[in-house]
């Protein structure tokens, strides 16, 4: 009975990223600002349709975990702006740590280990699982501000060449994705969405 309880509090805690919210609005939703949840939810989805671009071979099902709780840890960091100043990932970092070690520890030991082992792995990105799980979360926001006009890009004033940094996941382990991200983002610069350097 104590393993169910130490479960269902780890599940119930997981109501609070539903409060977490993000810089990418919901054209669809009167372009309320997206929560977390939602965010994770969408990007596990994608990587499901989209795991035939990836040109080495990727297990969707722990992509698709790793996507789930990839971004729990905002329960207690806080969703950061991806184009934030350097020094603020490096904060964000430790605090994100911190907020593994206390949500993944509501768990029972075992899966404890289990989930933060895959939360870390995504993280370092150094896996093939790691590496596509990382490009299906960071195409998201490009093609919702592509649907936005531009959305949060426009407000924050970024870069053509950060968003091509940001995807670069993509580059060598889905090109056909690579292609038509580099292809939207120059869409992008024509429509003046985003800075051309």
């Amino acid at each position: 009975m104590e393993e169910l309880n130490q479960q269902l509090d780890f599940i119930m805690e997981l109501d609070r990223l539903k409060g977490i919210y993000r810089q990418t609005t919901v054209k669809s939703d009167n372009d309320r600002y997206e929560n977390s949840a939602e965010h994770s939810w969408q990007i596990s989805l994608a990587a499901h349709v989209l795991q035939k671009y990836a040109v080495e071979d990727v297990n969707i099902t722990r992509v698709m975990n790793m996507l789930l709780i990839h971004d729990i840890v905002e329960i207690d960091a806080g969703d950061l702006f991806a184009f934030s100043a350097e020094q603020d990932h490096a904060a964000q970092e430790e605090k994100e740590m911190a907020a593994a070690e206390r949500i993944f520890g509501l768990l029972p030991e075992k899966q404890c280990q289990q989930f933060k082992s895959l939360w870390v792995e995504f993280e370092n990105a150094q896996t093939i699982d790691a590496r596509f799980a990382k490009a299906m979360d960071r195409i998201l926001p490009l093609l919702q501000n592509m649907r936005n006009e531009g959305g949060s890009w426009v407000r924050h004033k970024v870069k053509k060449s950060q968003v091509l940094q940001r995807n670069n996941y993509l580059q060598g382990l889905a090109p056909g994705l690579w292609l038509y991200a580099c292809e939207q983002v120059d869409i992008a610069v024509s429509k003046g969405w985003l800075i051309d350097e």
